[in-house]
């Protein structure tokens, strides 16, 4: 082994099974942590296909495979009930969960608001949502432990509220932060009523005991759409927003009706879980993993002195987005993509009958021994321009593929370097033990425990000066 494979952090995994689990251990597993599911041979064959506990499944990782899923037949494969059943309490009408023409309408609604060019737009004012919350934490005065896990979400929150709401959230982060990490705690996770799809009138405890989350979240968003809407009704000047996006716009290409409230409150909470939770768990990961490696780190460092904090600069700071992609491979926001068969299909020489989940799942597929050389070794240098190429568009994930992929992709990479290189800027970024958090599998990919790095002024800053 070469000094430079030797010195690759590999970050803690969950340890892989190697026998089959009866249904109690699946059912269990599932609400507990559905990525310990997993087991050794999901990580070295491309196809595993037969019966589960709860019936025959296909989970695919070969590229070619996912293609046929995401893209090539997308038509056939829909959202799968259990995704429903789970989210379909808060986000029953969001983008998220949506098919068929109801999906195809509210995405040619959202779709001017994500153009590259109305992107670049949002670059200045997340820049300046990136210094203040970085200046907050007065580096200038010592080092200080951070709870990463806050800190990110409080950022991308005002991020979020900034560039898609006009800062019309009410600037509630912390509330909204307690609301989302309760009900991704309790009422997102997988119940063992929902895995075997029993009636929806047996009452979840998960979903009883989040209850209050719910309500926080409707009195909220309710409370934002009615003043939008009082606003556009009173003739004034609106911003020119996602949430302005929702309420004028109507449907051309059918009857010109346009979303009712609930649409736009299930599509406004959707991106507050899909625009605002995955990104903070991104940028957490990523300062984990820099934490651990102070080689990537400096030159994170010396390419976030060169940036001049332009939007037009953004894309020479090549590193930067590598180490993001990278953790976005080693730690999917989003664990694992569950579709149900509509017409019978044959998937890599696999046949597939209507009504089958198939799972595709970007954890599995991050770390696959197949797909990809030290599949566990955090190895940023794979994503920079000269090696990209070589990646499968179908073997990275992280916004999924095909027509539903994630709207906000470019939006989500865009914030996550700004953020990343305003923090570099000022930031030595140290880990304070040698216990590294665990992820675990809460419809985003989160820390079991709460992830806290020391955060000081740069040294080199200092002694320049």
């Amino acid at each position: 082994m070469t000094d430079a494979a030797a010195s690759t952090f590999r970050p803690w995994t969950p340890p892989r099974r190697t026998q089959r689990m009866n249904l109690p251990q699946f059912l269990w597993q599932s609400w507990r942590d559905p990525l310990q599911i997993w087991s050794q041979a999901h990580f070295s064959e491309l196809y595993i296909d037969g019966a589960s506990p709860l019936g025959r499944t296909l989970v695919v990782s070969d590229p070619e495979g996912v293609r046929r899923v995401l893209t090539d037949n997308a038509a056939n494969y829909e959202k799968g009930d259990l995704q429903r059943r789970v989210l379909g309490p808060m986000l029953a009408d969001g983008l998220l969960l949506t098919e068929g023409e109801q999906w195809r309408r509210a995405r040619r609604i959202m779709a001017p608001l994500f153009t590259p060019v109305h992107t670049a737009r949002t670059a200045e004012a997340m820049d300046r949502v990136c210094r203040r919350r970085v200046e907050g934490w007065r580096l200038e005065h010592g080092a200080r432990v951070l709870n990463i896990d806050s800190e990110m979400s409080g950022l991308t929150f005002d991020i979020l509220s900034a560039t898609l709401f006009s800062d019309d959230l009410d600037g509630d982060a912390a509330g909204f932060e307690k609301a989302l990490n309760h009900f991704l705690a309790v009422g997102a996770r997988i119940s063992p009523l929902d895995a075997l799809k029993a009636p929806d009138w047996i009452p979840r405890l998960g979903r009883v005991a989040s209850g209050g989350d719910a309500r926080f979240f409707q009195e909220r968003v309710g409370a934002l759409v009615a003043r939008r809407r009082a606003r556009l009704e009173e003739g004034g000047e609106p911003p020119d927003d996602l949430l302005t996006a929702l309420l004028s716009a109507r449907d051309e290409d059918g009857d010109g009706s346009g979303l009712s409230d609930h649409e736009v409150a299930s599509n406004i909470l959707t991106f507050i879980l899909a625009g605002h939770e995955t990104t903070a768990r991104t940028l957490g990961w990523t300062l984990h993993l820099i934490s651990r490696d102070p080689r990537v780190a400096d030159i994170l460092k010396a390419e976030a002195d060169g940036w001049d904090r332009s939007a037009g600069a953004l894309r020479d700071l090549h590193w930067h987005r590598a180490v993001i992609e990278e953790a976005m491979r080693l730690f999917p926001p989003a664990p694992t993509m569950i579709r149900q068969a509509v017409a019978d299909d044959v998937i890599g020489g696999h046949e597939v009958k209507a009504g089958q989940t198939v799972l595709i799942v970007p954890w599995v597929i991050h770390r696959h021994e197949k797909l990809w050389d030290e599949p566990d070794a955090f190895r940023p240098e794979r994503f920079l321009p000269e090696n990209r190429k070589s990646i499968d568009r179908y073997a990275w994930l992280p916004f999924s593929g095909g027509p539903r992929i994630c709207i906000g992709a470019a939006f989500a990479m865009q914030e996550a370097i700004i953020a990343l290189a305003e923090i570099l800027k000022v930031a030595e970024v140290e880990a304070i033990t040698p216990v590294e958090p665990r992820p675990v599998h809460q419809v985003t990919l989160r820390s079991s425990r709460t992830m806290r790095l020391r955060l000081r002024a740069r040294r080199d800053r200092a002694e320049a000066a």
